[in-house]
């Protein structure tokens, strides 16, 4: 008889922990929203202005480096190709780990225009297949144009003869800021399951790029490993290292702040 008493009584309770379940991470979770809530117009416009900059460089740069091209310069091309590609691997990893391990969402200027997506990004994974080009790539494209206007000054200033002796160097310059500008278009391919096109597809399983099953390891709590976003190719020497936990320890040591505070705040969000 208790038994029966009990049964549906239960019900509610249940129903309780699934719903509870469902909030845990994802669009619904409270703090994913307010996360979302915060992205404003005049971020939207700085993205704009930033893409259509880095772009309008990049055909500049591209179209100079093609007409300045020799047969000559192909082995130090594809060594700077791959040690570019390896570099910005190296770069998304310590961008990717200073921004979700230190700092917090209320820092003047650098909280909500550039702290806020990746806190957004650990509660709800999959916001970043909802967003646009624009937002998707705006920030990395902020970051590479100081180097692409760089590079745009000397194709205007320095002289054929001194163009072709840096040739080898600027290949490598351009492909790192390729990888670069890109590293969040391919985090956000690692995030989707359907309707990628089938080169890409073909680039994550050559593991060209980062490859799906390979970032999943990241997004395991507390989101501690397997920083590099680009490539993914030195994620597994690094950890071998203990290269980001060595790092953590030094700076808890100076400072005395707690890796991940900021993102654990906003993970246990419940209203």
């Amino acid at each position: 008889m208790a038994g029966a008493e009990d049964g549906p009584g239960q019900q509610p309770e249940l129903e309780d922990d699934e719903a509870a379940s469902c909030r845990r991470w994802g669009a619904q979770h409270a703090g994913a929203r307010e996360l979302a809530a915060l992205y404003s117009p005049g971020k939207r416009f700085q993205e704009w202005c930033c893409v259509v900059l880095c772009f309008s460089l990049i055909a500049h740069n591209v179209a100079h480096l093609l007409l300045l091209a020799r047969w000559e310069h192909t082995p130090l091309v594809m060594l700077g190709m791959v040690a570019g590609a390896l570099l910005a691997d190296f770069l998304s990893g310590l961008v990717h780990w200073g921004a979700d391990t230190w700092g917090s969402v209320e820092l003047p200027i650098v909280g909500k225009a550039f702290i806020r997506p990746f806190r957004e990004h650990h509660i709800d994974p999959t916001a970043i297949t909802r967003h646009d080009f624009i937002e998707t790539n705006g920030d990395n494209c902020l970051l590479t144009l100081l180097p692409l206007l760089n590079m745009a000054y000397k194709f205007r200033t320095q002289s054929p003869e001194v163009l072709e002796q840096l040739y080898p160097w600027e290949c490598f310059v351009f492909c790192l800021i390729i990888f670069g500008t890109f590293t969040n278009q391919i985090h956000k391919w690692s995030h989707t399951y359907f309707g990628l096109p089938r080169w890409v597809v073909f680039l994550q399983d050559w593991h060209v790029i980062l490859p799906r099953k390979h970032h999943r390891i990241h997004h395991v709590s507390p989101h501690e490993t397997y920083f590099c976003i680009t490539t993914g190719w030195l994620n597994y020497p690094l950890e071998r290292m203990g290269f980001w936990r060595r790092l953590e320890d030094i700076i808890q040591a100076l400072t005395g702040e707690k890796p991940r505070a900021d993102d654990m705040k906003w993970a246990q969000k419940i209203k």
